[in-house]
């Protein structure tokens, strides 16, 4: 963990010195530069003042930096097809992904299929067809479903027009998406 360097980033881009730092806190120059430097494990006490002092939450502090936020531009998006679908993948972090996921009218998933973790869905656009089981609904604009991915499920497009659904998957197994192999 590099707590050190994120304190002293931290502090730098506010424009706070040491010696403020020092005098806000009490702690000292030399334990402040060791911190900093990753030469001494403050405990946790200690970092909660300079968490308070820096105005960032503790947790913060003790993140690994691949659990920081991840940003995708929307530039950066990548974008596949599948049955006449068009898939734009719009984020995925740590077994969470979300998808924008267009449907030309009667175009669908393709069969009934079922994978690990579990799938919400917000319509955005259009009416379509959600079956899961026994299950049978027909959703529209502003309409919400969510269901456990491991039961087969499909999706269609019920409408005349192109309907748009946003879907956020997560499953702990990190597994590539299976929603449109």
């Amino acid at each position: 963990m590099d707590i050190g360097a994120k304190i002293r980033s931290i502090r730098k881009r506010k424009q706070i010195t040491i010696a403020q730092m020092c005098e806000a806190t009490g702690l000292s120059k030399g334990f402040i530069s060791n911190v900093e430097n990753n030469n001494t494990s403050p405990s946790i006490q200690t970092l909660q003042t300079i968490a308070g002092f820096l105005e960032v939450p503790l947790p913060y502090l003790l993140l690994e930096k691949q659990q920081h936020m991840k940003v995708v531009k929307k530039s950066e998006r990548t974008y596949s097809a599948h049955n006449d679908l068009k898939i734009e993948h719009i984020a995925a972090k740590d077994g969470l992904r979300m998808m924008l996921v267009e449907f030309r009218s009667g175009a669908s998933m393709g069969e009934p299929h079922a994978h690990t973790g579990i799938e919400t869905h917000l319509v955005l656009k259009g009416k379509i067809l959600a079956e899961q089981g026994e299950d049978s609904f027909i959703l529209e604009e502003g309409d919400t479903f969510s269901w456990n991915a491991c039961v087969p499920h499909f999706i269609k497009n019920a409408g005349e027009e192109t309907a748009q659904i946003l879907i956020a998957v997560y499953s702990d197994e990190h597994e590539k998406d299976m929603i449109f192999d």
